[in-house]
């Protein structure tokens, strides 16, 4: 899945640039943002283009509009901070395209930049759009893609434009196509995948591709207790998704048939109710009691899980371990996140596959020392799912 890159492109100096970006940051009931990590991601690809003298015209979406221009969701905010981060102005105009768009690019000196508004304020973005997305590149002379976080959607702003424009992988878009494209084609071995989260039913394309490739399959979070059922197991009132037994079961058989690991919780710290302080007590695996959920993995189970870390070349995680918003039942995923951390500081690849794995490792104060943490949640597990997502197949090969 090699694909070229803004380095592969031979002259940028004076070219108008299209790029896709994903500033679909947090913000508050003030229109602040209160986290602006996806805005610093795409810093070198933008650096980098203004240092060679383009005209850098970026897109991106925000939010979920419903129907039309909502103002608590336009990029004005964002065009702000990006001026800060930048250490010059960002230009901003209030749409997507139009007559008031193209004068303003028609005005781009080489070494300035233009946001755009929100582009899911049109509802041709998110239907691709032959005819928006024509406009769209109509704006520049060559379309980079650096949002690895929208590369799941064939959009007109991430799939469309490159039926008119030549498309290129920004460093971010590089760097995921890299990390998570190793995971699936040369991991170093042993290669442990860890999966957690609430329900099976979000991971199944993800067992299915990655259990033929890793060594061991760690299973925490809610998720285990549909495998604890498919083995019999009593899971008191912990939730489980009766029609996934099955599955549990295949996969389970799969795994010996592979010669595969799986590893299941052999602790668990149940709670009487789903509450942060609801009571709470350690049992072990021969059965959770009736009346008690599972809440989060024990210390035994941290102890077997952080055997296999400690010898793992190549780790993915995805899913948190336990209810880890709840600071009571955090542990266990704080002490997986410490676990990787460690295992990345001995050398071992470490890739945070997105979503709520990734706040657990900034929960954790560890962000800084994984290998690699992807900006994409859907888009990372359908990655690993071995899935082709239209956003990175329309880009150039090599």
């Amino acid at each position: 899945m090699a694909k070229q890159t803004i380095e592969d492109i031979k002259d940028l100096s004076g070219r108008k640039v299209l790029v896709r970006v994903d500033f679909n940051v947090p913000l508050d009931d003030k229109q602040q943002i209160t986290d602006d990590t996806r805005i610093r991601a795409a810093l070198p690809t933008i650096k980098y283009l203004l240092d060679k003298g383009s005209k850098v015209i970026l897109v991106s979406h925000l939010g979920r509009p419903k129907s039309g221009p909502d103002d608590k969701l336009r990029l004005l905010p964002v065009a702000g901070r990006l001026s800060e981060l930048l250490g010059k102005p960002v230009a901003y105009v209030k749409d997507s395209i139009g007559p008031e768009i193209e004068a303003t690019v028609a005005k781009l000196k080489a070494g300035e930049v233009l946001l755009l508004e929100n582009v899911r304020f049109y509802k041709e973005e998110e239907k691709n759009d032959p005819a928006f997305a024509k406009k769209l590149a109509s704006l520049a002379d060559v379309y980079v893609n650096d949002a690895f976080g929208t590369a799941h959607r064939a959009h007109a702003s991430t799939e469309g434009v490159t039926r008119y424009l030549k498309g290129y992988a920004g460093f971010l878009m590089e760097k995921e196509i890299k990390f998570l494209g190793q995971l699936l084609e040369n991991p170093a071995r042993p290669f442990v995948a860890i999966l957690g989260g609430a329900k099976v039913s979000g991971k199944i394309d993800v067992i299915k591709n990655l259990l033929p490739r890793v060594d061991t399959l760690i299973i925490g979070g809610g998720m285990s207790y549909t495998f604890f059922r498919a083995r019999k197991v009593s899971v008191g009132n912990s939730l489980v998704e009766e029609d996934r037994i099955p599955l549990a079961k295949e996969t389970l058989k799969q795994a010996i048939d592979l010669d595969k690991t799986i590893m299941l919780p052999i602790d668990h710290v149940v709670a009487d109710k789903f509450d942060a302080n609801a009571n709470s007590q350690i049992v072990t695996r021969a059965g959770i009691p009736d009346g008690w959920q599972g809440m989060d993995i024990g210390p035994e189970t941290i102890t077997k899980f952080g055997h296999a870390i400690k010898k793992a070349k190549t780790i993915f995680w995805n899913g948190p371990m336990g209810v880890f918003e709840f600071d009571k039942f955090s542990k266990g995923t704080i002490a997986i996140a410490k676990l990787v951390a460690e295992a990345t500081e001995g050398g071992a690849v470490s890739v945070i596959g997105g979503g709520d794995s990734v706040a657990a490792v900034e929960k954790a104060g560890l962000a800084g020392k994984m290998t690699h943490i992807s900006t994409g949640g859907g888009a990372s597990l359908e990655f690993v799912e071995g899935k082709v997502l239209p956003g990175i197949a329309c880009l150039q090969d090599k």
